[in-house]
Formats: structure tokens, C-alpha cells, sequence
């Protein structure tokens, strides 16, 4: 192996997500797919790692997704071992002998048992797509479910589940072979097997990374606790630093926002110490959202690192009056700091990490991965000196590798093994980065974030700012109601508070996003705010009674990713 010194530092940062889905009234889950990536893509990412224990990289965990994993694995336990009710539909589904026999709820069930990729999971087990072919035939002529029998429903429950499983426990567990081979005709007593063994990796996942991070092997960070848009929650004008021009709500700055951004920054990491036992080192704010301001606040608490998108150090850079039609290697590969800031900033190559989020799932592994290992290598040998650079490769750690075959599996393991043994590239972490090297300085932030160096994501379209605007005045409820409320029901509002300020509900406003995803996430946000008036025992207002936007749009990966740079 190569001196270290000489060697370009790469990190790769994985970033775990998912909104709240659960109603915090009902304990009720209105949508199945915190459970679905946990068995899936959190799993599989852990194992990739252990299985090349060289290899190294950065988790970044948010505290209300590993908040649902947790109470998923107690559901879990309390059905199979207490006799209590399983709190989200599909699950129930799966583990109850006796199936929904009334049409409406016969046809939910095919309906969710259908959400998935068509090519790289559906088709990809015969036995599966044959029921899938079937269950399609009852979604249009609904006259047919009254001959699908419960075993067809069992067994379409059983292959949904046994699909969705990560393709490293495909690959190990001797039991999800059977299951696999034997194809049709499951027994309730397979389902609640199925059904335990979703709960037996729900529940190791938090164990698992925290194993890796107590080996040095990762590096976990940490977005405030309901993943909100903090620059947004600080001042709404902090939009119009990239884009002068945008609409913002009609409302006023969101009240109290730079004591809610402190408070998800605190509550986040108070979380991450429960978890893991430690606090963290590093902050991937929602969205890679950043701004002067909010840098300072996570600077104030006491944390090293954040990062961000590329745009947003272009557009900050050229505030500073530096040119940068320059190579990336001149600008882009090192962490900045502003100035008087304890806050160092990370920035990703978009391309890099573009690559892996939409190109190489149609590519054959060891190719994608000699094309990225190549592109690293170009810039390990175009930089002056490569050892204090870093590049930083960023995003989703679930979304993408369901367009992969098998799951990523080949991807990441030719990934992590090259990577790993590579003479001129050294996998490292943010954290780790920052013990030997230093910050460049940077005098101007632009903020931003890593979708186009903008915020137009989460403001500035008519349905997103009036989202704004119902969260305004439910903020304003809140402030004149809470103090007067018992400790503990107080707390238990600015939790749903939180909740209701969370990315995700602006990411999907609007007509870019796919009717259906929109439906179900405007539905849901307007769930979450009537249940905060209901714990301040006020009566919900009649808008929240209407849809206010609805989709249309038909964008890649359905919307649950975007690229860095506008297309």
C-alpha cells in the first residue's frame, strides 16, 4: 500500500432519511416505507461495510427515522410476543391469519403490494410477477377480487416482503431462500416467520452502525431532528440570496424560527447521544440546506463539520470575486470556514455523486465502478497535492439502488473493494479530514442547497408558499396556546410542532412531483397540522379540510431524488 500522505481522501456520505409517517395521536402509520428501506437499504448498506472492513465512510442519521425504527421493532415484539395490535397496515396484514374481506380494503392492499420497481424487483421473481399480473387484472376490473382467495393475498403479502428484503440477507438467511424456492401456498406460520425477521433487522440497525462507528470503520453524523429546511425556518429571505427575484408567503417570517432551528439542532443531537452514546462530530443539515446563520448555530453547539451542495460554494465563491469557470481542483476539493465560524463546511462534486444516483443503475457494475475510480483518479493527478484534498461524494443511502440490479449489490462491493485497495485514493471521513487539515477561509455564504444551490425546492412556488403560510398560522396557535398546557402535553405539541416543520412536505408541493406522491404527502402534512391544533384543544381551520395541491409532474426516480445541478 501507498503512503497515505500522497493519496486523494474520498469520502463517501450516505444519507438516511425518511418523514415522519407515523400519526402521533393514533400511533397509526399512514405509509409503510420507513420498515421497507430499514429491511432493504439500511441493512444492505451496513453489510456492505462489514464485509470490506477496510473501507470507510460517513452515516448521516436523522432522529425521526430511527424514532419510527425503534417503535417498529417494538410493535413487532409486542404482536408476536404480547398479543398487541401491529400499528401499520401492510405489516398487520402480513402477520394476521384472518385477511380484510370487504372490497375497499382488499384492493388497498393489492394497491400497496404493487408500490415497487417494476423492472429490478416485480419482474425480477417470476412468482411475484405472476401474482403482480393478476392483482393489475383486479385493479382494473374490480369485479374480479371476489375470486381472489386469501391464499392469493397471503402469498402476494409474503413476495411484496420477501422482494423488498435486502439482497444481502437474500444472499445469507437460509429461511428467505426457502421461503424463495417454495414460491406459492405460504401458512400463516411462514408469514409471522417473515414477520419476526423484519423485526429482527429493524431493530439491528441502530446496533450495527453504531458496531462500525465504535470500530473507527464510519463516521456518524447527524440532521436536526425532523429534517427542517433551517435556513428557511431562520428567515424565509435567506431564498433571495441565490435567487433575489423569488415569492416568498404572504405571512412574515416564520415566528420564533431561529429558536426552532436551535431547538431541532439540540433535540438532533440529544437524540444521537441517546442512540449511539456519543455526540456527534458532524452535521448533514437537511437538504444540505446552509446559511451564514444557521452555520453559526451549529458552530455554537459545538459541531465540526457540515456539508453542502457544489452550487452553493460557486455561488458563494463568485460573492468572494473568485472565478469559478475554473477547474473543480482548484476550488471545489477542500472545506471552507467562515470567517469567525468554529463550523468548517464540506461541499459535494455533483457529477460524482449524480453518477451514482442516476447513471450507473444501467450500467454493469465494474464498469460504473472503473468510471467513477477513473474520474478520481483524473482528479487525484490534477491536483497539485492530492493528500490535503478531499472530495465528497453525497447522497441518499436508500433511494437509489432500487434502480440497480439486486439492489447495488455488485456495485458496492466492486465499490468498497476498489476504493479500499486503491493506491492513490484513500477512503476517509469528514471528521477524520479535519484532524490534519485546515479550512480555507471564506468571507461570503450564499445560502443554498444541494439542489441547485437553491432553495426553490421547499419556497417560492404558489402551493409551497402557502404551505408556509398554514404552518405559520398554526406556529402562531401554538405560541399562544403551549405555555398554558400541563409539562408533558406541551412537549408532546412541539414534538408534532416539529414534525409539521419537517423538508419533506415542501419538497413535494407543487406541479413537478407525480400526482399520487403528492396526494399522499399533502394529505399527510395536513394530518400532522390538524393533530397539533387537536393537542392545543383548538379547532383545526377549514382549509385543512381541502387539498391545496395536487402534482402532475413526471420526474426521474419518482421524485424522491433530484440532481444537483438544473437540467
Amino acid at each position: 500500500m501507498s503512503d497515505t500522505r500522497r493519496r486523494l481522501n474520498v469520502v463517501l456520505c450516505w444519507h438516511m432519511h425518511q418523514p415522519q409517517y407515523r400519526d402521533l395521536i393514533s400511533g397509526q402509520y399512514a405509509q409503510p416505507w420507513t420498515y421497507l428501506h430499514a429491511i432493504k437499504d439500511y441493512v444492505d448498506m451496513a453489510a456492505h461495510l462489514e464485509a470490506t472492513p477496510g473501507a470507510r465512510a460517513v452515516i448521516n442519521t436523522v432522529p425521526i427515522l430511527f424514532e419510527q425504527l425503534t417503535d417498529y421493532a417494538e410493535q413487532i415484539d409486542g404482536f408476536l410476543n404480547d398479543g398487541q395490535a401491529l400499528r401499520d397496515p401492510l405489516l398487520a396484514a402480513l402477520g394476521n391469519a384472518v385477511l380484510p374481506s370487504e372490497p375497499h380494503a382488499r384492493l388497498s392492499l393489492i394497491d400497496a403490494c404493487l408500490r415497487a420497481n417494476e423492472q429490478r424487483v416485480i419482474e425480477r421473481f417470476p412468482a411475484f410477477a405472476r401474482l403482480a399480473a393478476l392483482a393489475r387484472a383486479a385493479q382494473q376490473s374490480t369485479h374480479m377480487l371476489g375470486y381472489l382467495s386469501d391464499a392469493f393475498l397471503g402469498d402476494l403479502l409474503m413476495w411484496y416482503h420477501l422482494a423488498w428484503l435486502g439482497e444481502t440477507v437474500r444472499r445469507s438467511d437460509p429461511r428467505v431462500q426457502h421461503w424463495m424456492e417454495k414460491a406459492a401456498h405460504f401458512s400463516i406460520h411462514e408469514r409471522r416467520e417473515l414477520l419476526a425477521l423484519i423485526g429482527q433487522l429493524v431493530s439491528g440497525v441502530a446496533t450495527r452502525y453504531g458496531h462500525l462507528a465504535a470500530q473507527g470503520q464510519i463516521e456518524l453524523s447527524f440532521t436536526p431532528y425532523a429534517h427542517p429546511i433551517l435556513p428557511l425556518l431562520y428567515e424565509y429571505r435567506a431564498a433571495r440570496d441565490a435567487q433575489p427575484d423569488m415569492a416568498l408567503p404572504q405571512t412574515e417570517n416564520y415566528p420564533g424560527g431561529a429558536e426552532r432551528a436551535e431547538w431541532h439542532i439540540q433535540q438532533g443531537i440529544a437524540h444521537f447521544d441517546a442512540t449511539f452514546g456519543r455526540r456527534p462530530h458532524g452535521c448533514w443539515p437537511s437538504e444540505g440546506s446552509v446559511s451564514a446563520a444557521t452555520l453559526k448555530l451549529l458552530g455554537d453547539a459545538k459541531i465540526q463539520w457540515a456539508a453542502s451542495g457544489e452550487s452553493v460554494l460557486a455561488n458563494s465563491l463568485r460573492a468572494n470575486g473568485i472565478d469559478t469557470h475554473a477547474p473543480k481542483a482548484d476550488w471545489l476539493y477542500r472545506p471552507y470556514r467562515l470567517d469567525g465560524q468554529h463550523c468548517a463546511c464540506f461541499f459535494r462534486d455533483d457529477e460524482l455523486s449524480d453518477l451514482i444516483g442516476f447513471t450507473y443503475a444501467t450500467w454493469h457494475a465494474d464498469d460504473a465502478v472503473a468510471n467513477l475510480v477513473h474520474r478520481l483518479e483524473h482528479i487525484a493527478d490534477t491536483c497539485d497535492a492530492p493528500s490535503e484534498r478531499v472530495v465528497s461524494i453525497i447522497l441518499d443511502g436508500e433511494n437509489a439502488w432500487e434502480y440497480y440490479p439486486e439492489n447495488g449489490y455488485y456495485f458496492l462491493s466492486a465499490l468498497y473493494m476498489r476504493l479500499n485497495d486503491h493506491p492513490k485514493l484513500l477512503l476517509s471521513t469528514f471528521a477524520d479530514y479535519l484532524k490534519t487539515h485546515e479550512a480555507a477561509p471564506l468571507h461570503t455564504l450564499i445560502a443554498g442547497s444541494w439542489v441547485y444551490g437553491t432553495l426553490s425546492t421547499w419556497i417560492g412556488h404558489t402551493d409551497k408558499n402557502r404551505g408556509w403560510d398554514m404552518l405559520h398560522d398554526a406556529k402562531r396557535v401554538f405560541d399562544r396556546v403551549a405555555p398554558t398546557l400541563p409539562p408533558t402535553q406541551r412537549a408532546a405539541a412541539e414534538r408534532q410542532l416539529a414534525v409539521c416543520e419537517g423538508s419533506d412536505w415542501f419538497w413535494w408541493f407543487g406541479d413537478y412531483n407525480p400526482a399520487a406522491a403528492v396526494r399522499d404527502f399533502e394529505r399527510l402534512f395536513r394530518k400532522h397540522l390538524s393533530n397539533l391544533y387537536q393537542m392545543l384543544h383548538v379547532e383545526p381551520p377549514e382549509y385543512l379540510t381541502h387539498s391545496f395541491t395536487h402534482g402532475g409532474g413526471n420526474p426521474a426516480a419518482g421524485g424522491t431524488m433530484r440532481s444537483g445541478q438544473p437540467p
